[in-house]
């Protein structure tokens, strides 16, 4: 019998935080580099969690290489050759906030050994759009009990507690969460399949944190101030895309149109996507996103400098001395708006 959820669920656009008492005088004063202790993997890891995403045209070597200078993360995209992946590791100055990505078919399987038994790279970022198939957690599994403690796993994604502790029972550090939230994915339009965002992010974290485990917020987030809900919410890491897709580094070439500069931007599960990846979408599929012209940002820095200001600012309205501490000192209003908007149009 299908049943029904009454309870609202809410979207980062849906609230506001709180603002709270405080002992910090400075944005200078908010710690945004977090040290993260995991549940499997046996080395911790000294960022800010802001995690670029493995899509192809976000999660490049030279997204990786300005990131890296910024505390943040790069999910390398899985299109690049062992080669290619293997030369740029031997090359990057630091690879310890550097992911590789891989789907779960077999080939894939080999594809990630071959890489992670060079040494040169510790972190894994399993990625398939349903988080649910079993084969999932299979394929977690399978990594984590070739390697142990020795390696990172991230995987996903998911919206939902059962399936968050799932893929934590059977290997994974970190979970991925989200489905259809992205701004290049149609998931929601084609399949009527998906879950608002801050509530998928909440319910996940506080599965994930029973279990030692953790959480990236994958996807949903147009501005700094969404990161910083999705971090109130419980997230411990903040995958970005859209977000980053106009910048520099980002794979593609400026396009000059109409006195505009704008780049490419296209979801992983789109037509477009599948043909250029994959030769062909396969005829039971239907595409699940979007392709899009954005506007050039510039270099990457630009706009994580903005992120990072945003957090800190954050933090002081809260009384977060901690990036960790966020949670903590985090209330929500439940709005019916949150911008005045007159002049922005």
């Amino acid at each position: 019998m299908t049943t029904i959820i009454d309870n609202i669920q809410l979207d980062y656009s849906d609230v506001l935080i709180q603002p709270k008492r405080t002992t910090l005088n400075s944005r200078k004063e908010a710690d945004i580099i977090r040290t993260y202790k995991f549940k499997y993997y046996k080395n911790t890891l000294n960022s800010t969690g802001i995690t670029v995403a493995n899509m192809a045209t976000t999660g490049t070597f030279e997204m990786a290489k300005a990131m890296t200078e910024l505390n943040g993360i790069t999910c390398l995209q899985k299109h690049y050759t062992v080669d290619e992946i293997i030369s740029f590791l031997k090359s990057n100055k630091n690879n310890e906030l550097v992911f590789i990505s891989t789907g779960i078919k077999d080939d894939e399987f080999a594809k990630t050994c071959q890489i992670l038994d060079t040494g040169l790279v510790d972190k894994v970022c399993v990625d398939i759009a349903n988080g649910y198939i079993p084969n999932l957690a299979k394929f977690v599994k399978k990594l984590r009990e070739k390697y142990d403690n020795n390696i990172l796993i991230m995987a996903g994604n998911v919206v939902t507690s059962d399936m968050t502790q799932e893929l934590i029972l059977n290997g994974a550090d970190l979970v991925k969460v989200g489905i259809g939230p992205g701004s290049a994915c149609i998931t929601r339009k084609i399949t009527g399949v998906g879950r608002p965002q801050l509530s998928a992010v909440m319910e996940c974290a506080d599965a994930a944190h029973g279990m030692n485990g953790m959480i990236c917020a994958d996807g949903g987030c147009t501005c700094p101030g969404d990161i910083v809900k999705a971090y109130a919410g419980g997230a411990d890491f903040v995958m970005l895309g859209g977000m980053l897709a106009g910048s520099k580094e980002a794979a593609g070439e400026v396009i000059k149109r109409d006195d505009k500069e704008l780049k490419l931007f296209y979801g992983m599960s789109s037509q477009y996507a599948q043909n250029k990846h994959w030769g062909k979408m396969n005829s039971y599929r239907a595409s699940e996103g979007r392709v899009v012209e954005i506007p050039y940002t510039g270099p990457v820095a630009v706009k994580i400098e903005e992120v990072y200001g945003g957090i800190r600012s954050a933090m002081t309205y809260i009384g977060a001395r901690r990036l960790k501490d966020i949670p903590k000192c985090a209330t929500f209003y439940k709005v019916n708006r949150q911008l005045n908007e007159v002049f922005a149009k």
